[in-house]
């Protein structure tokens, strides 16, 4: 329906698309999207973020055929018996098609920011951090904050990958793109995949095969010397570190890494962040607080993949402890909580009930034992959230001499925890002006 109604040549773009949810159990096509059109270049990305499906337009856009090889992180899937590319790209292999994606007019970026601040302000959000983003992005967040299109803080992470030797040689400078609610954060990199599009890094193979492979861990995004010395470069320079890590392999990469990095040039309070960090293990969490390292867990997993998780991905045993903040909280590892969205919906309450319960979408309880009281699930998309990007000392709480950011809810979390997500936002007010009351 789309390509009928977009011009021949552009760009159409599908999302969110679950290969466990399909009847077939598997990826579409290459073959597939071009039966949608051969007209238009067609994308269809998966729910993960982490893998697109491509037409033969499309990939030939992007100068991708059966003589391309596989990038450094990255797999192309291929056509049983030829080289020829079957649609689907992983990881790093999308990344030509996700620089498409971004390229769109100033005044279509003004309308989805627009969209998306007001669906923020909606659901009680004032300040907003973006996983990663290119120099372009940023640039484009700071003027429509000035204007002020976007009325939220926001604390922006570049991605490594896009900012380059700018990072280095003293060509990027944060205040290039700061306003009074603009800043940027820490250098954003990542490890490995996730666990629902089999490319979570693991240290033991994945419960049910992928491609009947029984030995399949997935795989590193970056290898791991690279990864060393990613890491060791960034931190020598000073900055704060971001890093994505699903699987718990890939954490034992990044731990490691950061563990020689500070080795060589220690840092008293260096907060570097472990974004997800969804399969750490006790002895990992622990090591977390030795290092200084404090990781985001994506708790609403347990909603939304949890059943899945256990039957299809990880097995019974695995998916108990994914996102494990009562380790964390045993260990004194402070730590937040986040949707990833647009891999989830914007729902902060969703956040904190899941923490609260990890509750599947099936009704089940998965890990009981990692479920964590009200007050601290509210601190991890609050103040520990502030504290995590270096802004405990302006937000996330309610006291003299901070920004007066705050959220008027219908009713209180503590009341009923189980039905908090029915609870509405009234009122949203930033600085003490309010952006957002509800009709």
């Amino acid at each position: 329906e789309q390509a009928a109604n977009t011009p021949a040549g552009d760009w159409v773009f599908g999302f969110n698309y679950d290969d466990t949810l399909l009847a077939e159990r598997r990826h579409p096509t290459r073959a597939e999207l071009d039966a949608v059109s051969t007209e238009h270049p067609v994308v269809a990305t998966h729910v993960s973020g982490h893998m697109m499906v491509a037409n033969s337009a499309a990939l030939a856009a992007v100068g991708i055929d059966a003589d391309t090889p596989d990038p450094e992180g990255g797999v192309i899937g291929r056509v049983p018996g030829s080289s020829e590319p079957n649609g689907l790209l992983e990881e790093t292999a999308r990344l030509p098609l996700m620089s498409r994606m971004q390229d769109i007019s100033l005044l279509d970026t003004y309308r989805l920011m627009k969209s998306a601040a007001n669906e923020y302000a909606a659901v009680g959000v004032t300040t907003a951090q973006s996983g990663g983003v290119t120099p372009e992005l940023a640039t484009g967040l700071s003027l429509f904050s000035r204007l002020g299109v976007v009325p939220q803080r926001l604390v922006l992470f570049p991605f490594e990958t896009e900012f380059g030797e700018t990072l280095y040689n003293g060509a990027y400078d944060p205040g290039d793109y700061a306003t009074d609610r603009v800043a940027m954060g820490a250098v954003k990199l990542v490890a490995d995949g996730s666990i629902q599009g089999y490319t979570g890094y693991l240290s033991h193979p994945y419960h049910t095969p992928y491609h009947g492979d029984a030995e399949y861990r997935g795989y590193p995004s970056i290898p791991r010397e690279k990864l060393f010395a990613q890491v060791a470069a960034l931190h020598r320079a000073g900055y704060q570190i971001a890093i994505h890590g699903n699987g718990d392999e890939s954490i034992e990469d990044i731990l490691d890494a950061f563990e020689a990095a500070q080795r060589e040039h220690p840092v008293a309070d260096p907060r570097m962040i472990l974004i997800h960090s969804q399969m750490s293990r006790q002895d990992q969490v622990a090591r977390m607080k030795e290092l200084g390292v404090t990781p985001s867990f994506f708790t609403a997993h347990t909603w939304y993949w949890g059943d899945r998780h256990r039957d299809i991905f990880l097995g019974p045993e695995r998916a108990a402890v994914i996102s494990p903040e009562k380790w964390a909280q045993q260990y004194g590892v402070r730590f937040s909580s986040h949707l990833d969205t647009p891999v989830t919906p914007m729902a902060p309450l969703q956040a904190v009930w899941s923490q609260v319960f990890r509750q599947t979408y099936g009704g089940d309880v998965l890990g009981p034992e990692q479920r964590i009281g009200v007050m601290d699930a509210l601190r991890a998309v609050t103040i520990d959230a502030a504290w995590q990007v270096f802004q405990e000392d302006n937000r996330g709480s309610l006291e003299p001499g901070k920004f007066a950011d705050m959220v008027v809810l219908s009713g209180s979390p503590l009341d009923e925890p189980m039905n908090m997500r029915e609870l509405q936002v009234e009122q949203t007010l930033i600085g003490g002006a309010t952006i957002y009351r509800r009709p």
